[in-house]
C-alpha cells in the first residue's frame, strides 16, 4: 500500500479504470439482467481491455508504432484483441453456466466471440486514442515552456554581454589613467585584459588550438610571478609545441592555478614551482610540482574541488584517453598528465 501511495501514476491508473468499470455498469446496463451479472459481465470485459491496452502502451506502440512500423503495429493490434476476445469465451461460458446455473444450451459461442472483439476493439480504439491526445497535450505545453525558457535565456544572456563590454571599457579607462611611465602595471593590465578576452570568447568551444590555449596559460604565469615573493621560483618550459593541435580549453590551468594558490615558503629549503609542457608523436606531456605549505592546504575548504572537477573533465572528455598521476606530500605537490591523441 505504501509503494501505491508513493507511485501518483498508479493511483491514476487504477482511478481510471474505477471510474471507467462504474460507467461502463451504469450506463450499458441490460435491465432484463439482474445487477450482479452486469458487474461480472463488465469486470471481464474490464480485464481484458486493460490487458490490450498495457499491451500496447508499453510494447506494440513503442516498439512499433513509434518507429513508423504500421503494418507489424496494426497485425499485433488486431491480433491481441483476437487473443483477449478468444479467451472471454471460455470466461463467459464459466460464469454462465456455473456462476449464474443458465444452462449451456443456450450459450452462443461465436456469438459470444463476436461480441467480445467488438467491444473490447471499440474502447481499447477510444482509450488509445484519448491518451494520444492527452500525450500530444502535454508535449506541445512542455515545448512551450521549455521555448519560453530559452527565450528567457537567450534575454538574459544579451543582458549579460553588457557587463563584459562595461568591464573592457573600465579596464581601457583604468589603463588611460596609469602613469605612462608605470610600464609594468600597464603591461599587466592589458595581459590581464587579453587573458579576460580569452575567457569570455575564445573558450565557447569543445577544442581550441593549442597555442591560444598555451598563450593564455603563460599569461597567467606572468602574472603569478609580478605579484609573488622573489624567492619562490617558477620555471616553465614548453617544448615542440605544435600550435595547431587542439586541446579542451583551461584544462591545464587549473593545475596551474592549484600551485600558484598553495605553493609554499619555507627560509630553509627552495621554494619553487615547475612547469613542463611537451609535445612528442600525438602525447600531449604536461608536468607541474610545487613546493606547498601542507598546514594552509588541508585547512583550506576549497583545496581539491578545483583538481576534482579537472578529474572530472577528463573523465568526460578524454576517456581511455589520458593517463593522470596526482602525488601530493607532506612538502610538495605533483600532478603528471598524459593525453593521447591529441
Amino acid at each position: 500500500m505504501r509503494f501505491i501511495l508513493k507511485n501518483p501514476r498508479l493511483i491514476y491508473h487504477f482511478l481510471f479504470w474505477l471510474l471507467a468499470y462504474i460507467f461502463w455498469i451504469f450506463v450499458f446496463r441490460n435491465k432484463a439482467f439482474v445487477l450482479t451479472r452486469t458487474i461480472t459481465i463488465q469486470f471481464c470485459y474490464l480485464i481484458f481491455i486493460a490487458a490490450n491496452y498495457y499491451f500496447n502502451t508499453l510494447y506494440n506502440i513503442p516498439s512499433f508504432l513509434d518507429k513508423k512500423k504500421y503494418w507489424q503495429f496494426g497485425i499485433l493490434f488486431l491480433l491481441a484483441i483476437g487473443i483477449t476476445a478468444l479467451l472471454r469465451v471460455p470466461v463467459s461460458y464459466l460464469v454462465t453456466v456455473y456462476l449464474f446455473k443458465i444452462s449451456e444450451t443456450h450459450f452462443d459461442y461465436i456469438s459470444v466471440f463476436y461480441n467480445s472483439y467488438v467491444n473490447i476493439f471499440i474502447w481499447i480504439i477510444l482509450i488509445l486514442a484519448g491518451k494520444m491526445i492527452s500525450d500530444k497535450i502535454r508535449s506541445e505545453v512542455y515545448i512551450s515552456k521549455i521555448e519560453k525558457e530559452k527565450d528567457t535565456n537567450e534575454l538574459n544572456f544579451l543582458r549579460a554581454q553588457f557587463n563584459p563590454h562595461f568591464l573592457f571599457n573600465s579596464i581601457n579607462s583604468i589603463y588611460g589613467h596609469i602613469d605612462k611611465t608605470n610600464k609594468p602595471a600597464r603591461e599587466m593590465l592589458l595581459t590581464f585584459s587579453e587573458m579576460l578576452r580569452y575567457q569570455l570568447y575564445e573558450c565557447n568551444v569543445e577544442k581550441i588550438e593549442l597555442d591560444r590555449e598555451l598563450n593564455y596559460i603563460k599569461n597567467y604565469i606572468s602574472l603569478q610571478k609580478s605579484r609573488m615573493d622573489e624567492r619562490i621560483r617558477v620555471s616553465s618550459c614548453f617544448d615542440a609545441i605544435d600550435g595547431n593541435s587542439k586541446i579542451a580549453p583551461l584544462l591545464l590551468i587549473t593545475f596551474i592555478e592549484n600551485a600558484f594558490k598553495y605553493v609554499g615558503f619555507n627560509e630553509r629549503e627552495e621554494n619553487f614551482i615547475n612547469i613542463r609542457l611537451g609535445q612528442n608523436e600525438g602525447k600531449l606531456h604536461f608536468n607541474i610540482i610545487n613546493t606547498r605549505d601542507n598546514f594552509s592546504f588541508r585547512t583550506d575548504k576549497s583545496s581539491g574541488l578545483g583538481i576534482g572537477n579537472a578529474k572530472r573533465r577528463l573523465e568526460l572528455l578524454y576517456p581511455d584517453r589520458h593517463q593522470l598521476k596526482i602525488e601530493g606530500k607532506d612538502d610538495r605537490f605533483e600532478v603528471d598528465l598524459i593525453l593521447f591523441d591529441l
